[in-house]
């Protein structure tokens, strides 16, 4: 499989996981967005995501988007795009050197970033509807909302697309991750690495293991900082509880419309470092020779 094919099984084993809770997963919908509109997200991306091999970042990210847009229409998976476009430019990269994908395989994509990749990534967002903060008291030249509109003062400010995560890392999950090595992800794919049963039940795992672990950025954004930790510490709360109960915190959220997008972008993220790294959906490691052993 190329660094392509992994992101989009990547985004299909990320919506297949339940329970999710607040999110979109194979047993629930949410009002106006379905499953099924996951899935053609996922396959509308895939010309994106083959560009990311080998081209610009920020260009990929915007096909992704675009095609995702296109297939599913509306904003599926625009945050796991963002983080996925880079991790499979740095896995292909990987690859070329017969190495394996590390944190500073990403950081090195992403600290090079262009002038001409945050445009791109601006021009996505006049393909989705994306929930946003607003952006810090000096910059509002620079807010995403403005999208094509905002490229000009991109470029007299000589901002790269890795800038502009830069004004976002406090306040965002995403943006944090483009600028620490993305570290909650590698550590989400350890855990998933190291668990058995179905990647797809594994997904929905990482999903509560992430959720305890800070403030879902969409959740901030939509309901405010206190329904967030709410969410958080119920989610700690259910760590090791049966699945019965996790999936009755699953349908709160969804009939309270609270939504973790961003944990679940990090989840997809996660599942995509774990599957180049070796797991199958076979249930074992795969080797390169397409082979699987046991674990």
């Amino acid at each position: 499989m190329t660094p392509a094919d992994r992101a989009q099984l990547a985004l299909l084993l990320e919506v297949a996981g339940t329970p999710k809770p607040g999110n979109v997963d194979r047993e629930r919908d949410l009002a106006g967005l379905r499953f099924e509109q996951f899935l053609a997200g996922a396959v509308g991306a895939r010309e994106g995501l083959e560009l990311a091999e080998s081209g610009p970042v920020g260009e990929a990210f915007e096909a992704a988007v675009s095609g995702m847009a296109d297939a599913s229409g509306t904003n599926t998976q625009f945050g796991c795009l963002l983080l996925l476009t880079p991790l499979v430019r740095a896995a292909a990269r990987a690859r070329a050197s017969a190495g394996d994908l590390t944190p500073d395989d990403v950081s090195a994509v992403v600290e090079n970033t262009t002038v001409s990749d945050a445009a791109s990534f601006y021009c996505a967002f006049e393909h989705a509807d994306v929930a946003v903060q607003e952006p810090p008291a000096d910059a509002e030249a620079l807010d995403v909302r403005r999208g094509a509109d905002a490229i000009p003062d991109l470029r007299e400010q000589g901002v790269s697309l890795y800038d502009v995560m830069e004004l976002s890392a406090e306040r965002d999950a995403n943006a944090h991750e483009w600028t620490t090595g993305f570290p909650r992800v590698f550590r989400a794919a350890e855990r998933i690495e190291a668990a058995d049963g179905p990647l797809a039940d594994r997904a929905a795992s990482a999903f509560l293991g992430l959720l305890t672990e800070a403030p879902d950025t969409l959740v901030v954004t939509q309901h405010g900082e206190s329904v967030a930790r709410d969410v958080m510490a119920r989610a700690y709360d259910l760590r090791n509880a049966p699945r019965e109960e996790v999936s009755a915190f699953a349908d709160d959220l969804a009939e309270r419309g609270v939504n973790p997008g961003t944990t679940a972008d990090l989840t997809a993220a996660a599942l995509y470092v774990a599957l180049e790294r070796g797991i199958a959906v076979e249930g074992g490691i795969s080797t390169d020779s397409g082979v699987t052993v046991d674990e």
